[in-house]
């Protein structure tokens, strides 16, 4: 067995490799015509972000049965060419952490003190003590967005500074965040109460441009912001401004919108610490990202599964093959939940009816907490860790079975539990039909769990499905199909309806508002 290695991987990986009897070869700076000539011969390679794995390179790979990425992102690989092509790509999401966090703080602090400003003014021949007055942390509110492994570890570090953390993070209870030391808090709430405040979430559709104008005019003037996770989670236009406004007294920038950035107003300000996406850049976090890579592909190219795996499941086909029919429906119920959801999940009950509760429905239960983790989370959510993280975070998970069918062959049910309410859902799979949203808090419904759905809570009376069409057709969404579900005759009920594109908050916001309508949430599946 063969294994290819590019873009300088850390060379302790490679020992690994070696050691375990694969033959290595490392190579940097081929072009995709280059790498297409000699990538037939290996069994597995290994990139950073310099190489393009790309459909051509895979189709050539014949015999590769894993692409390993020393790092987190793995945009520079196309992940439906391997996957189709049964190639398994993994990643090292936590071999960085330690960089990440400690880059975080050595930027607050830069920023705090003015080292950047003041060491080029005494390299250029200036002592100025006056200009670079600065502030200490001590005593002061440090917001963390997003408690991921790196930004628990940023507010360990500030609570031994001796600052108060609070934190806004929708997948984690109260009680996870109080055995840190962390106060939970409404994401508005933190933002309008830190002195400082560090980001440590994705840069999804949700996320981008999260911190713009509005948000910054609801923080504490002269509150001070950090961002080492990704460029664009800021609006970089708003920020100038209100650095330039004296609303932010200094911010600390490793990620920008486009990168490379060599160039930016935000540049021609003197309160404000720049580095060049330098969260990962230690010798430490180059070593453990190619290690854990490596583990991984010995142990895949020996028959094992990888932890990390990022595009296919890492369970045993024969674990799979009983229940695959119905992995998807219950995948499709943990991201509808996770987007429906009031609150933390703290507690999950899944009850599986019918045919399916003869079957060993681990794999189910698994892809379901893979559905209700993976939409808001800053790691990549697998069906190796997904369990782990639910646990970590303080979910706690129960299993039942009741062989007897409930309405359907076969019936998946979940029960949630959050610090702001209770949501039910349920799903099976029909014959010919596919996937099936069958109940929602109690309410039978039949909808189709795909593209965007719209979860409508309204009163049971005449006139709400004709109120409805007409405003969304007013907005120019074109209504897909619908489903009403009721218990009562003129009490509660909910419609499901699912339509041609996204709808903007704005248009959310007024559905609410409609007469007869209490909550109106898109779902994205």
């Amino acid at each position: 067995m063969k294994v290819l290695a590019m873009d300088k991987t850390a060379e302790e990986g490679l020992k690994l490799i070696r050691e375990a009897g694969i033959e290595v070869d490392a190579k940097s700076g081929l072009s995709e015509d280059e790498l297409v000539k000699i990538v037939p011969d290996y069994d597995a390679m290994i990139v950073r972000s310099e190489t393009k794995v790309t459909p051509k390179v895979l189709a050539a790979g014949k015999k590769l049965k894993i692409v390993g990425r020393a790092g987190v992102g793995v945009d520079n690989i196309d992940l439906p060419t391997a996957t189709k092509n049964g190639v398994i790509v993994v990643n090292s999401p936590e071999g960085n952490t330690v960089a990440a966090a400690e880059h975080t703080w050595a930027m607050l602090l830069s920023m705090t003190r003015n080292i950047p400003q003041a060491h080029g003014k005494l390299k250029s021949g200036t002592w100025d003590k006056k200009s670079y007055k600065g502030i200490e942390v001590l005593n002061k509110t440090l917001g963390v967005v997003g408690l991921g492994k790196i930004g628990r570890r940023v507010a360990s570090y500030a609570l031994g500074m001796g600052m108060k953390v609070l934190a806004a993070d929708p997948f984690v209870t109260d009680e996870y965040a109080k055995s840190l030391g962390i106060e939970l808090k409404p994401f508005d709430q933190v933002i309008s109460q830190a002195d400082f405040i560090t980001f440590h979430i994705p840069k999804t559709k949700e996320t981008l441009g999260l911190i713009n104008a509005e948000r910054i005019g609801k923080m504490k003037k002269g509150v001070r912001l950090v961002n080492v996770a990704r460029g664009g989670i800021i609006d970089e236009q708003a920020l100038y401004d209100a650095l330039k406004g004296g609303q932010v007294k200094a911010a600390a920038l490793d990620v920008f919108a486009k990168e490379p950035c060599a160039a930016s107003p935000l540049f021609e300000l003197d309160n404000i610490v720049v580095t060049p996406h330098l969260g990962a850049s230690t010798i430490e976090a180059q070593v453990n990202v190619a290690v854990d890579v490596a583990e991984q592909i010995i142990e895949v190219l020996k028959g094992g599964a990888a932890r990390s795996a990022v595009n296919i499941p890492s369970m045993k086909p024969e674990l799979i093959a009983p229940v695959k029919l119905f992995m998807s429906i219950a995948e499709k119920l943990g991201s509808l939940a996770a987007q429906i959801m009031p609150g933390a999940v703290s507690k999950i009950g899944i009850e599986y009816s019918g045919e399916v509760a003869e079957k060993d429905v681990s794999p189910l239960t698994t892809s379901f907490l893979k559905g209700l983790l993976t939409p808001m989370l800053d790691v990549v959510v697998n069906f190796v860790n997904a369990p782990f993280i639910a646990k970590e975070r303080g979910i706690e998970v129960t299993e039942s079975k009741i062989k007897e069918a409930k309405d359907f062959a076969s019936l998946i049910s979940i029960k949630l539990k959050s610090d702001k309410g209770d949501r039910e859902v349920g799903g099976t799979v029909f014959e010919g039909m596919g996937d099936r949203l069958v109940s929602i808090d109690g309410f039978r419904v039949d909808a189709e769990p795909q593209g965007y759905l719209l979860v409508i809570s309204n009163i049971d009376k005449p006139g709400m499905i004709g109120k409805v069409g007409t405003f969304l057709g007013k907005h120019e969404i074109n209504i897909a199909s619908m489903d009403v579900g009721r218990i009562k005759v003129g009490e509660k009920a909910v419609m499901v309806l699912n339509v041609d594109g996204a709808v903007s908050a704005k248009v959310l916001k007024e559905i609410a508002k409609l007469d007869g309508i209490s909550d109106a949430i898109q779902v994205k599946i």
